[in-house]
C-alpha cells in the first residue's frame, strides 16, 4: 500500500503519542547521563547503555527539535513535523544499538526500535520497508557483511522488524483517511447541511416563493405561496406557473400572455416588480407585490426564474379606507373654507366695505391663511386620488414645443413679480427663447416636434408646481424652462439659481409631506405634497422625474416622457378625431 503522507492521515492522537514517546526517550538518555555525574551508583547504567557524549549530543539535538522545530512545522503539516522527529529518533536508536553490548543494553534500544517501526506505519508501507532495510544494514555492519558472523541479537532484531512491520501494515491499513476525501466529505456535509437549512428557511418564510424552469414549470413552491394560490405543494410541482398563478392587474383587468411577468422575465432576462391581483384556486382574490428575477448561470444563460410574493391585500384595503377618509374630509372642509375665503374677499373689496388700515391688514392675513388652507385641502384630495388611481386623467397627443411655449408665457408673470428673469429654452442653449420678448424672428425659430401622449392639464399642473417652487426659493437670478429630447424621450427641465438642495434631502424630496428643513423653507409656506403629486402624475405616463442640485448653485428638475414619432402621433390623433365625430347610435325600440 503506497501511501503518501501528504495525502493521507490518521487520528491526530497517534502523532501526539509518537511525539511524547520520542520526548520521553531523549529525556531518559539525557537525564540518566546527567544524574550519573552526581550519583556514582548510576555509572553502571551509562556504561551499559553507552551513554557517551556523542549519544547524549544526538539526544539533545533531537529534544531541541521536538521542543522547538516540531511546533514550527506543525503549523504547516502535523505528519511532516512528526516525520522529521522520527528520523532523528531513528538515528539516536541506531547509534545506541551500534554502541551497546548485545547481551546488556541492546534490549532498551530494540524496544524503542520496534516502537518506532510500529508508529511509522502511519506513513504507509514505504516507511515500514525502509525500517526493515535499515535493520538489515545495521546487522550487516555489525557482522562485517559476513552472514555466518551475524549475532543472535541481530537476527532477533531483523526477524522482529519484519514481523512487526507486517502487523503494523495491517493495523494501519484501515485507519488511513485521505485528506482529499476528508475535504470532499466535509464539503458534502456542508452542502447537505446548507441545503437542509435552505429548505427550512424557504418553508418558514412568510412570503410566497415560487421557482420555475425555462419552460415555465414550477420546480419549487413554499407553503406561503401555496396558501396564496390555493394549490398544495404536491399538486403545483411540474404545473405551468400561469395556471397556478392566475394574474390580473391590480384593478382586475386582464394581463395578456405576452404581458405576463413570468414570460417577460424568461424572455428579457431582467427582474420585474409589479403590484398584481392573484386569483386562487378557491376563487379568493388577493393583491400581491410580485418580484420575479431570472436565475442566471455562466455566460448569461437563464436557468429559470424565482418569484417572491407578498400579500398586501390588507395594506391596500387600509390605504383605500384612509384615502376615502382624506377625500371625504378634504371635500367637506373645502366648502366652508371656500365660503370663508369668499366673505373675506368681499370684506377686502373697497366697493363693498370700508376698513381702516389695521383691520385691512388683519383681514389680508386671514385671507392669505384661508387660501393656504384651501390649497392644503386640494393637495390632500389630489394626493389621495393619485395614490388609489382615482386621479382624473384624459391623455391625448400633445406637441410639447407649442404647449411649453404657451405655458412659459403664462408663468413668466410670477417670476417678473419677484424681479426674476424667465426664459424658455428649446432644442439646446443656442435656441433660447426669452419669455419676456415678442421678437418674431425669435419666436419663429424652426423647432423640432416633440409629441407625447399626456393629459395637458395634468402636465400643466406639474410644470407650474416646479416653476412656482423655483420662484419661491430663488431670491435673484433667473428661471429657465427647457425642452429637448432624442428619438425616444422628451425631456423637460426647470432650472433656477436659488439656494440649492442638500444632498441628504434629495432622495426623499418626492415623498409625501417631505420638506427640506432649513432657514429658507421655514419662512416659506408649503404642504410638502406638490412634488409627490408631480411624481405620481409623471408616472401615469410612464415617465420619470428627478432633481440635480448643488447647495448655493441652484437646482434643476428634469422630466422624461416617452416620445411619439410623427407617424404614431398622427395615427392617435386620427383615432381620437374618429371617436369624437362618431354619432351615438339611437336606442333600438323595444319590440311590441
Amino acid at each position: 500500500m503506497a501511501t503518501d503522507y501528504f495525502l493521507y492521515q490518521v487520528n491526530k492522537l497517534w502523532y501526539r503519542l509518537y511525539w511524547a514517546i520520542m520526548v520521553g526517550f531523549n529525556l531518559l538518555l539525557i537525564g540518566t547521563y546527567i544524574a550519573a555525574r552526581y550519583v556514582p551508583d548510576l555509572d553502571a547504567y551509562t556504561a551499559t547503555f553507552s551513554l557517551t557524549a556523542t549519544a547524549v549530543g544526538i539526544a539533545c539535538i533531537n529534544l531541541a527539535y521536538l521542543c522547538v522545530g516540531y511546533w514550527a512545522l506543525l503549523r504547516y503539516s502535523l505528519p511532516f513535523a512528526t516525520l522529521v522527529g522520527s528520523m532523528l529518533f531513528s538515528v539516536a536508536i541506531l547509534n545506541g544499538l551500534s554502541q551497546t553490548d548485545p547481551h546488556n543494553g541492546t534490549y532498551l534500544y530494540s524496544a524503542f526500535w520496534f516502537t518506532a517501526i510500529f508508529l511509522n506505519g502511519i506513513y504507509g508501507l514505504p516507511f515500514l520497508l525502509g525500517f526493515i532495510f535499515l535493520t538489515f544494514v545495521y546487522a550487516s555492519l555489525q557482522s562485517n557483511f559476513q552472514f555466518a558472523a551475524v549475532s543472535e541479537a541481530s537476527l532477533v532484531l531483523m526477524g522482529g522488524s519484519i514481523i512487526l512491520s507486517l502487523l503494523a501494515y495491517f493495523f494501519w491499513k484501515g485507519r488511513f483517511v485521505s485528506i482529499e476525501v476528508q475535504k470532499v466529505n466535509q464539503l458534502s456535509g456542508m452542502l447537505r447541511s446548507n441545503q437542509q437549512q435552505s429548505e427550512i428557511l424557504i418553508q418558514s418564510i412568510a412570503d410566497g416563493i415560487v421557482v420555475i424552469n425555462n419552460e415555465g414549470k414550477i420546480t419549487l413552491i413554499n407553503p406561503a405561496a401555496g396558501n396564496m394560490t390555493g394549490w398544495t405543494i404536491t399538486d403545483a410541482l411540474g404545473v405551468d406557473a400561469e395556471l397556478v398563478m392566475k394574474l390580473t392587474r391590480e384593478d382586475g383587468s386582464e394581463i395578456t400572455k405576452d404581458e405576463n411577468p413570468f414570460t417577460q422575465v424568461l424572455n428579457q432576462k431582467e427582474h420585474i416588480g409589479q403590484i398584481v391581483q392573484i386569483t386562487g384556486k378557491d376563487e379568493v382574490k388577493r393583491i400581491v407585490s410580485l418580484i420575479i428575477s431570472p436565475i442566471m448561470t455562466g455566460e448569461g444563460v437563464t436557468n429559470g426564474a424565482v418569484a417572491v410574493m407578498r400579500d398586501i391585500s390588507e395594506e391596500r384595503a387600509a390605504e383605500k379606507q384612509r384615502g376615502e377618509f382624506i377625500s371625504t374630509a378634504s371635500h367637506e372642509m373645502r366648502t366652508p373654507v371656500a365660503a370663508i375665503e369668499g366673505y373675506l374677499a368681499l370684506a377686502l373689496n373697497e366697493k363693498v366695505s370700508t376698513l381702516d388700515s389695521r383691520a385691512r391688514s388683519y383681514l389680508e392675513k386671514a385671507h392669505s391663511s384661508t387660501q393656504h388652507l384651501g390649497k392644503l385641502f386640494q393637495d390632500l384630495l389630489t394626493s389621495s386620488k393619485a395614490e388609489d388611481g382615482r386621479l382624473s386623467n384624459h391623455p391625448g397627443v400633445v406637441e410639447m414645443g407649442a404647449f411649453m411655449q404657451q405655458l412659459s408665457d403664462d408663468l413668466k408673470f410670477a417670476a417678473e413679480k419677484k424681479g426674476l428673469l424667465a426664459e424658455f429654452v428649446i432644442g439646446g442653449a443656442d435656441a433660447t427663447i426669452d419669455a419676456t420678448t415678442k421678437d418674431a424672428s425669435v419666436q419663429h425659430l424652426v423647432k423640432p416636434l416633440y409629441y407625447t401622449y399626456v393629459d395637458p392639464d395634468r402636465m400643466r399642473e406639474v410644470i407650474t408646481n416646479l416653476f412656482d417652487n423655483a420662484c419661491k426659493y430663488t431670491d435673484a437670478g433667473k428661471i429657465a424652462i427647457g425642452l429637448t429630447g432624442n428619438t425616444e424621450v422628451v425631456q423637460i427641465y426647470v432650472r433656477d439659481t436659488g439656494a440649492g438642495i442638500p444632498p441628504d434631502d434629495i432622495p426623499h424630496l418626492f415623498q409625501k409631506f417631505y420638506r427640506v428643513d432649513n432657514s429658507a423653507t421655514r419662512t416659506i409656506g408649503g404642504t410638502g405634497l406638490g412634488l409627490f403629486i408631480s411624481r405620481k402624475i409623471v408616472e401615469l405616463y410612464h415617465g420619470r422625474i428627478w432633481v440635480e442640485s448643488q447647495v448655493g448653485k441652484g437646482s434643476t428638475f428634469f422630466i422624461n416622457l416617452p416620445r411619439l414619432t410623427s407617424q404614431r402621433a398622427s395615427e392617435l390623433q386620427a383615432t381620437e378625431n374618429a371617436k369624437q365625430t362618431t354619432p351615438t347610435n339611437p336606442a333600438t325600440p323595444a319590440a311590441s
